[in-house]
């Protein structure tokens, strides 16, 4: 019971944080106004409280027997120089497998049925900002997180011979982070820099219901989506968003979504 109050002041002391630095943002530079307390503001609360503690919860033991499995396990010495890479190497390697993985596990959410089902819940909002970041499917992150860890644990970029490695723990809060920032109602635009790194108008783009949905499935790096060409990011805004799905408005259809008939 202690843990879970704990558990529960940490997590509201963040959603408090965040709320300080978007809500702000979000009355200043809105793409379109809205009000702070919104329709379903309370269905994206609920999520953000489940999504901050069942996922991992979930991906704990997966994780846990990877590691346990990749122990001593050392071929012509790889892990050992990958091991003896300066911090900041490994995290940035680490940023982009991530990345890149996840991109390929993202955009099959979107083409695969079952996945879609899990994954449409995200994206059922009509209107994008910093909370419907927190709108998904428990499943739907673990099976985003866990495509981009797995791989970052094989090649040895991260460990957990000795507690939690601090690469995957950065790799989790930048991603975590930046996800309430591309999300957020901001119509900032950031010139070739947008071409480089993850902006607002690049993901609203991955929200919009018209012809150009299926589009920017990166979460950081939107080179993988002009590599793999399924970037879109023209200078205005999308006008539409949500999807033609019948996603059910509250929290408990919306998680027995996915096994309904």
């Amino acid at each position: 019971m202690q843990a879970f109050l704990v558990d529960g002041l940490r997590l509201s002391i963040w959603l408090i944080l965040l709320a300080v630095i978007f809500v702000p943002l979000e009355r200043v530079f809105a793409v379109r106004p809205s009000p702070i307390i919104r329709h379903q503001s309370g269905v994206d609360l609920a999520w953000y409280f489940i999504n901050a503690l069942v996922p991992a919860a979930i991906m704990a033991v997966p994780l846990a027997m990877l590691v346990s499995a990749l122990h001593g396990f050392d071929p012509v010495g790889f892990y050992s120089w990958v091991a003896g890479l300066p911090y900041w190497i490994k995290l940035v390697a680490a940023l982009v497998v991530n990345d890149l993985a996840a991109y390929w596990m993202h955009r099959y959410m979107h083409s695969n049925p079952f996945l879609w089902r899990i994954h449409a819940i995200h994206h059922s909002a009509g209107h994008v900002d910093w909370l419907v970041n927190s709108r998904a499917h428990p499943l739907d992150i673990v099976i985003l997180h866990m495509a981009g860890l797995v791989p970052v644990y094989l090649l040895g970029l991260a460990s957990a011979s000795n507690g939690a490695d601090p690469v995957a723990v950065t790799v989790v809060l930048v991603g975590t982070f930046w996800s309430f920032m591309i999300h957020a109602n901001i119509k900032w635009r950031l010139g070739f820099v947008e071409h480089m790194i993850s902006s607002p108008a690049f993901h609203h783009w991955h929200h919009t219901n018209d012809e150009f949905r299926d589009h920017n499935f990166a979460a950081i790096l939107p080179v993988l989506d002009r590599l793999f060409g399924t970037l879109h990011l023209p200078p205005e805004f999308p006008t539409v968003y949500g999807v033609d799905a019948d996603v059910p408005p509250e929290i408990i259809g919306q998680l027995l979504h996915p096994i309904r008939a």
